[in-house]
């Protein structure tokens, strides 16, 4: 059994991805999704999602998120971070399809 004091938060994560080559956030655009400090444009199906973080909050609905971690085909890796339900990415019009034709390909035993 498992309590919240010994689950990671989505901040301990955000935290170590840079040191696992993570650091940089995808951003979803009109014309694709673009790394930080990239030049490269990606379409989803350039994109694959190599690990699903899911956390949610025991009291706090702000607490819910997701945090994909990503590899495209140019050797770019990162992350995308979404909140669940009303803090989610819902002003990002381009969000939910773009994030829903990106296939998942989970590296097994992998952690942070």
């Amino acid at each position: 059994m498992s309590t919240s004091k010994s689950m990671t938060t989505y901040s301990q994560v955000l935290n170590m991805l840079p040191s696992r080559g993570y650091g940089s956030e995808l951003h979803i655009l009109r014309a694709g999704a673009r790394f930080d400090n990239s030049e490269t444009l990606y379409q989803p199906d350039h994109l694959k999602i190599v690990k699903t973080y899911r956390f949610e909050g025991e009291s706090d609905p702000s607490d819910m998120a997701v945090i994909y971690l990503l590899h495209g085909l140019n050797d770019d890796k990162g992350f995308l971070l979404n909140a669940y339900g009303t803090y989610s990415d819902e002003d990002n019009q381009f969000y939910d399809e773009f994030i829903k034709r990106v296939a998942v390909d989970e590296i097994q035993g992998f952690d942070l």
